[in-house]
């Protein structure tokens, strides 16, 4: 088995219940980690063997750009979306954290993880 991780994918998006964040949006960081057999692709350094990172990012990527009022939300569409094209991944955890978030204060972030 191996892990594998896009860390930092930094977005600007329009998530939150505030109608507010809807209009204006906002800069989000994403990190997703899989796990999988990478066995074959360790062998062969064939690149159909394993799952392909850049196609990872372009999923979640198009996710973010679909308005949601909760990353709850956005992260189970994440969650569903890379699961279905990539049915290889045996496990698999994101976590999108909104910097800057409006809760009255300063806080750097609010993040949500889920994993499957």
């Amino acid at each position: 088995m191996a892990q594998i991780s896009l860390e930092g994918m930094e977005f600007y998006a329009h998530h939150g219940c505030m109608k507010e964040e809807q209009l204006i949006g906002t800069r989000f960081m994403v990190d997703f980690t899989l796990e999988t057999n990478t066995q074959e692709a360790e062998e062969t350094d064939d690149l159909v063997k394993t799952i392909n990172y850049q196609s990872v990012y372009g999923l979640v990527k198009e996710e973010m750009k679909h308005k949601s009022k909760l990353l709850e939300h956005v992260a189970h569409r994440i969650l569903d979306r890379v699961g279905q094209q990539f049915p290889q991944i045996v496990r698999a955890e994101v976590k999108i954290c909104k910097l800057n978030p409006p809760v009255g204060g300063k806080v750097e972030r609010v993040c949500v993880t889920l994993r499957k």
